[in-house]
Parts: structure tokens; C-alpha cells; sequence
């Protein structure tokens, strides 16, 4: 079975209730961008060194399938019915992430570089298209109206990317201490041993 369809060849597509609109629209546009986000969050969680991160962000990953349904479509009452749906519960689930790892993670009190390892910085660019996505969102918004659990949530996910970019950031910093330390530790047990 071929994977296209040939039906936006004319440059429109189907919304998920099945009403066509043009590929070019803004409604197109923020679906499309929370997508992008969304292939990058799992190229992030592909190079995180923490577990626990790992399955927050695919968690999220399919968080994002939702989000992504119920701006793709005209009809929310359809989508509601048919498809499981971001709630206050899945906004307060970020909000503790963000605050357990703020609490863990040492105080910054200035600018710091988009990310010292590879997830780290993988999860800045995941930051930035997310505030892209929420600019359109927040356009679409002005001709939409949207749920308010929906917009609460991607108010949440570009702050949420941010502590995920830093605590990978300290996992890597960990880690490159230990081996440090380790490396240090071993030259002095080989000195011993010479002795």
C-alpha cells in the first residue's frame, strides 16, 4: 500500500475530522512546528545519559500526538470523543518536573550556553522550536479558541525543555568528574602497587 495519497497535490490537506484546508495555514503551520518539536524531543531522548529522563521524555513524545490532534482540528468535540486529550494533570505532571529538578540542580544566576553535552544541547534546540511552535499557537489562538488545559500545557512544555537541557547537562558534568576522579584514583593505586 503506497504511503501518499495524491490528495494534497493541489496543496491542501485533511484536518483529523476530515475537513481540507491549505497546507500554508497557520492552523497547518503550529500542528506542523509541535511535530518538528516532537522528532526532535525523541532524537533527545536518544542522547540522554539518565533512565529517568528518557522515559519523561517519551512520555511526553506522546503527549505531543494529542496536542498535536486537538490544534489539528476544527471540530474539538469530535476530537474529545475519539482521541485521549491533554489535561490539568498532564500540565501539573511538567510543573513537578520542573520544580523537583530546580530544587535538585544547582542555582544559576546568569545566562548559561544552549547545552554542554550533546542532549543537553539537543534539548535546546528543542526549547526554541517549541517557543516557535507556542508564537503560532498563540496567533492561531487569536482566531480560535482553544481549551484552556491545552494552553496551559504548551505554556508549560518550552520551561520543561529547559530543566531537562540542564539536568543532562549535570549528568554529564557527573559523570565527566567521576571518570576524573577515577582516572586520578587509579594512577595513585598503580604508584602503590610499584612501590
Amino acid at each position: 500500500m503506497a504511503i501518499y495519497t495524491k490528495g494534497g497535490d493541489k496543496g491542501k490537506t485533511s484536518l483529523f475530522d476530515g475537513l481540507r484546508v491549505e497546507k500554508d495555514s497557520i492552523r497547518v503551520e503550529t500542528y506542523g512546528t509541535f511535530d518538528e518539536l516532537n522528532a526532535n524531543i525523541s532524537l533527545a531522548d536518544k542522547f540522554c545519559k539518565s533512565e529517568k529522563n528518557k522515559k519523561i521524555l517519551q512520555t511526553v513524545e506522546y503527549r505531543m500526538f494529542y496536542l498535536q490532534g486537538e490544534i489539528a482540528t476544527k471540530d474539538t468535540e469530535k476530537f474529545l470523543k475519539q482521541s485521549q486529550f491533554i489535561t490539568d494533570d498532564d500540565t501539573r505532571s511538567l510543573e513537578k518536573i520542573i520544580d523537583d529538578y530546580t530544587q535538585a540542580l544547582p542555582p544559576i544566576h546568569s545566562f548559561i550556553l544552549p547545552g554542554s553535552s550533546t542532549a543537553g544541547a539537543q534539548l535546546h534546540v528543542c526549547r526554541t522550536i517549541c517557543r516557535r511552535a507556542e508564537r503560532s499557537f498563540v496567533k492561531l489562538s487569536k482566531s480560535i479558541e482553544f481549551r484552556p488545559e491545552l494552553e496551559r500545557y504548551v505554556n508549560r512544555l518550552s520551561d520543561f525543555l529547559y530543566i531537562m537541557a540542564r539536568s543532562e547537562d549535570y549528568e554529564d558534568l557527573i559523570d565527566d568528574v567521576t571518570e576524573k576522579v577515577i582516572k586520578v584514583y587509579s594512577k595513585i593505586e598503580d604508584g602503590r602497587k610499584d612501590e
